[in-house]
């Protein structure tokens, strides 16, 4: 092992602050280098080093670690489960050692994922890691995903709306560095009363009626904003209240609470893999409580939202609500991305006769 360990991981959304508290509180020794947000350059870099027809996340990932591997990480993180990205950690490993990198992978997929078996693996790279620091860790910072989701769905929600420009937005980043600095429990419940408090403050005007889309799919490419080109922005300017069940809360308690197929009443007989059976029952979801509309995304070739999708279309037609498929990879145009988004949005208010601003 090197003298000073230096930790990088894949950049996913906002998550990168609380996977950069969880290895501080993990190794306070170490460095954490966390991943620079996402540029063109980055995807270059993944996709020159990837095979052709793999998802965009595997390529967008192999960029975050080349970026990191070249700022001088020494140990990486990779986790993934559902799918074949949790095989990728071992493929990723290789090509960045072919390409001539020394360092440590982490792999938490599949058996690492068993709190037994990830103590195991994070306490072979510093064996001064006991079991009560890397419960508090992961306690910590399961409390913090909680929060920031549960503060961004409601922006998600309601910035739309807003009467002062951009005042989500500032507090929000603000509530981010404030979370960046967060290593107590107390202080965390302190921060939670602060931030429901002052998101309550913000002047927020919506119409008798406007429209509502729910968003599902693959949740890496739900998750990290760059990846489908900030959607969800895009959809706020339209004034359009935006609702997002994928996050990582729903992964790591709500997956574990439901039973996707009992949920689909039918629309699903069979298991189609990852997020797939999530995709279906949360569309359903967002048809029963009346919105008027869904986007449905995914990553290019992303295996079990292509199985999804003909329950998608079947709940499409049942209901009478349009679904919009858009599939993402590193090829795709912003340009046609955003003609496709106006015509959805274009027809769905019209549907309802509603004159967008």
């Amino acid at each position: 092992m090197p003298d000073q360990l230096v930790f990088s991981f894949p950049h996913i959304g906002n998550y990168y602050i609380i996977l950069k508290g969880l290895v501080n509180d993990l190794y306070p020794d170490a460095k954490v280098l966390p991943p620079p947000p996402i540029t063109n350059r980055t995807i270059e870099l993944g996709a020159r080093c990837s095979p052709d027809f793999v998802c965009a996340p595997f390529k967008y990932n192999m960029g975050n670690y080349i970026e990191a591997l070249d700022a001088g990480a020494n140990v990486l993180l990779q986790t993934g489960t559902g799918c074949r990205f949790a095989y990728y950690g071992e493929v990723q490993k290789q090509i960045l050692e072919d390409l001539g990198y020394d360092f440590t992978l982490l792999c938490l997929s599949r058996e690492n994922t068993q709190a037994r078996n990830a103590y195991r693996l994070l306490k072979s790279v510093d064996h001064k890691l006991r079991p009560g620091r890397f419960a508090r860790a992961f306690v910590l910072a399961l409390r913090k995903i909680l929060l920031m989701d549960e503060i961004e769905n409601y922006i998600r929600q309601n910035v739309g709306f807003e009467t002062v420009p951009d005042s989500f937005e500032a507090l929000h980043l603000q509530f981010l560095k404030d979370l960046d600095r967060t290593r107590t429990f107390p202080q965390l419940r302190a921060l939670r009363i602060k931030y429901r408090k002052q998101l309550k403050c913000l002047n927020v005007t919506k119409p008798d009626r406007y429209l509502r889309v729910g968003i599902v799919g693959e949740l890496y490419t739900l998750m990290e904003p760059f990846s489908n080109y900030y959607l969800e922005k895009e959809l706020a300017k339209s004034q359009i209240m935006v609702s997002r069940t994928m996050s990582a809360s729903f992964l790591l308690l709500g997956k574990k609470a439901n039973n996707p197929f009992r949920q689909s009443n039918g629309y699903l007989k069979y298991p189609i893999g990852a997020t797939g059976a999530d995709s279906v029952v949360q569309c359903k979801q967002y048809f029963d409580a009346g919105y008027d509309g869904v986007i449905h995304m995914k990553s290019y070739g992303c295996t079990p939202e292509i199985n999804a999708m003909p329950a998608l279309r079947n709940l499409s037609r049942d209901y009478g609500c349009p679904i919009m498929h858009l599939s993402f990879d590193t090829q795709l145009g912003e340009t046609g991305m955003q003609t496709r988004l106006e015509a959805f949005v274009d027809m769905i208010s019209m549907r309802k006769g509603i004159l967008l601003a």
